[in-house]
């Protein structure tokens, strides 16, 4: 190992672009400043529907009439900026009326959320909501292009994997199968057809938010779901006595409106000087013991371009997890299977293949792995393999007081270096963390790349999380929603789902 191996470096920051190609590294300020990104699928005004119980839906109204307006920032700091209303920072205008409102019952929906049997409980609420924007869309012509679901917070207290009814309140299962009897009707069906209909529930996640979003991807519907509490908190917690620590109302406006922009059709903003012709693949897996197999698990891919646009594809579920190496790996078909739906996606949008195909992953490619990625693509795209993780390994620190700078690389090898994406950031004179930051290990573990542009590019794709309004992310956003869009892919049993756009997973 050379001299050179250890060259330490700073990688300089991204610039985003906004409006009128205009060109910052902090979205904030960009958008503060120039407004999101104009093309085609900006929208005019915000076409939200809103779904929830009477108050729910009036604690909404009253957030979009905050924000709607200005909204000072808590502190002085460089790093905490004012929300210059909705209509200033998007350009776009967010009526305070919804095109749809859909009130459901508050009394139905809080007994329903304390049904002893967790299965059945996170079902039935969530069957609230989903045949309630199932029977909207069937009979209106008019489709919201994102729906703010808007929960109470009980439902998040009692419908998520590790929730418990406190006895007193508990209300009675209608089922008549035990959780065990039904369990085992999944994996060995019943001969009576009334048991295989009770053990309906028990294919869903025990998680209101994943259930309903993989409830509804057939119906192609985009979901913001937020509590009541994180719209009023003043509200919520003058009602229930106890107070629910959140962000400043400047910096829950900046995120959840972001979010907002960009599920109904808004770039907020795009990675500027980006590199043409290039695709990134992040892989996601999901064990699933639906079946009772150890082994099984969902896979997926999520393609991402620098423009910010992402989509998904979910795999088939099969023997992709390992209990010995505790490791996912695709067969060769799988894996070809995979990568040919991306390239073809990339080709029907560009009208040629990628020059370059970047495939992130948090650990190595099995040799069949990547014989069946490779095979999926052609001799015009150059095929790269990076294992991306978090690691303490290594520790840096400067001789000051502030830590190491975000943005700093130190390459071990020609095929491996850490890379900080947290750290000291000079544009906003703070580091969002309590301690020693710690780097990203970025290796090239198949193919052939240059280090220096592998992290170049990795840096510049934490700065693409638009599932909030922040300078960057510790992860790339090829890895950053893995794991949320596998809980989503296997919350519910989905058969035969097309590639759809990565806002319906976030």
């Amino acid at each position: 190992m050379t001299e050179h191996d250890h060259a330490l470096q700073m990688i300089e920051e991204p610039l985003l672009l906004f409006g009128h190609d205009q060109r910052l590294p902090d979205p904030k300020d960009g958008l503060f400043l120039f407004g999101p990104m104009i093309d085609e699928g900006k929208p005019a005004e915000m076409r939200v529907g809103v779904i929830g119980t009477r108050q729910g839906i009036a604690r909404y109204k009253l957030w979009v009439s905050k924000i709607t307006g200005y909204i000072p920032a808590a502190r002085a700091e460089q790093h905490h900026l004012a929300f210059p209303g909705f209509e200033a920072a998007f350009k776009t205008r967010w009526p305070l009326m919804p095109v749809a409102a859909i009130e459901l019952s508050g009394p139905s929906l809080s007994s329903t959320v304390r049904i002893s049997d967790a299965h059945e409980r996170v079902y039935k609420t969530v069957d609230l909501f989903d045949r309630a924007i199932r029977k909207f869309l069937r009979e209106e012509d008019s489709v919201p292009a994102v729906w703010f679901v808007v929960i109470p917070d009980e439902v998040h207290r009692f419908c998520r994997p590790k929730s418990t009814i406190p006895t007193p309140e508990r209300t009675a299962t209608t089922e008549r199968l035990s959780a065990k009897m039904a369990k085992g009707f999944l994996r060995a069906p019943s001969l009576f057809a009334e048991d295989n209909i009770a053990t309906e529930p028990y294919r869903y996640e025990v998680d209101f938010h994943n259930q309903l979003k993989a409830r509804l991807l057939d119906q192609k519907v985009v979901l913001q779901i937020v509590r009541e509490s994180t719209l009023d908190p003043e509200g919520v917690n003058a009602e229930n006595g106890q107070q629910r620590l959140l962000q400043d109302p400047a910096n829950v406006a900046w995120n959840l409106s972001t979010t907002a922009f960009f599920k109904a059709g808004g770039r907020p903003w795009a990675l500027a000087g980006v590199r043409e012709d290039v695709c990134y693949i992040g892989l996601v897996f999901k064990k699933t013991d639906a079946d009772g197999a150890p082994g099984n698990a969902c896979c997926g891919a999520q393609m991402f371009l620098g423009s910010g646009d992402g989509v998904v594809f979910k795999g088939a579920v099969g023997p992709w997890y390992s209990p010995t190496t505790l490791e996912f790996h695709l067969d060769e078909a799988k894996a070809k299977e995979i990568a040919g739906l991306v390239v073809e996606a990339y080709t029907d949008r560009h009208g040629c293949p990628p020059k370059e195909l970047f495939i992130h992953a948090k650990q190595n490619f099995s040799d069949a792995e990547w014989q069946g990625f490779s095979s999926a693509v052609g001799p015009e795209t150059t095929l790269v393999g990076v294992r991306i993780q978090t690691t303490r390994e290594i520790k840096l620190y400067r001789r000051t007081r502030s830590p190491v700078l975000r943005g700093t690389a130190l390459a071990i090898s020609r095929r491996k270096g850490y890379l900080w994406t947290v750290g000291f950031i000079p544009d906003l004179q703070t580091y969002p963390g309590r301690e020693a930051p710690n780097p990203l290990s970025v290796e090239i573990t198949r193919g052939e790349g240059d280090l220096t542009q592998v992290m170049r590019d990795v840096l510049g794709l934490t700065k693409l999380n638009f599932n909030a309004c922040i300078y960057g992310d510790g992860i790339p956003v090829t890895l950053r929603f893995a794991d949320d869009v596998g809980e989503i892919l296997t919350a519910a049993p989905i058969e035969d789902l097309p590639p759809l756009p990565f806002k319906h997973y976030i």
